[in-house]
């Protein structure tokens, strides 16, 4: 490889490399602003918005931020406490949210198969629930 080859090639992998790096870093502020936006909706409230809020942040996904597993454990408790309060209409849209999150989380495979099974198996039983409505 001659000299204007192998710089070319290094100017190439480092502007690579910092692209990746800026697109990261966009990313993981991003996340950590739709969590703070979802935990700001959910202490004052708003279902919709903290739903919406947490499922941003896991579309955003970034494998072992801690950011994921809080957004999936906020919208697991939301799809419980709704359950327990009868609002299963509530409790199916938060839980379709945890669900469809980590499927449309793209990856080199399908982040979150243990809350999707979980999420299968609650849709499962809440839908029956809704239907003697």
């Amino acid at each position: 490889m001659g000299d204007k080859a192998r710089y070319l090639f290094v100017n190439g992998v480092i502007i690579i490399l910092l692209a990746l790096a800026l697109f990261a870093g966009e990313t993981w502020r991003r996340m950590n602003e739709q969590y703070s936006i979802a935990e700001k909706a959910y202490a004052r409230g708003d279902f919709i918005g903290a739903v919406a809020g947490y499922e941003s942040a896991i579309h955003m996904y970034i494998p072992y931020h801690p950011v994921i597993e809080k957004s999936a454990m906020r919208l697991w408790e939301m799809t419980e406490s709704n359950e327990r309060n009868g609002e299963t209409a509530r409790a199916l849209i938060a839980c379709r949210a945890l669900r469809s999150s980590f499927y449309s989380a793209v990856w080199i495979s399908t982040p979150g198969e243990a809350w999707i099974r979980r999420c299968d198996w609650k849709i499962a039983a809440l839908v029956p629930l809704q239907r003697e409505r």
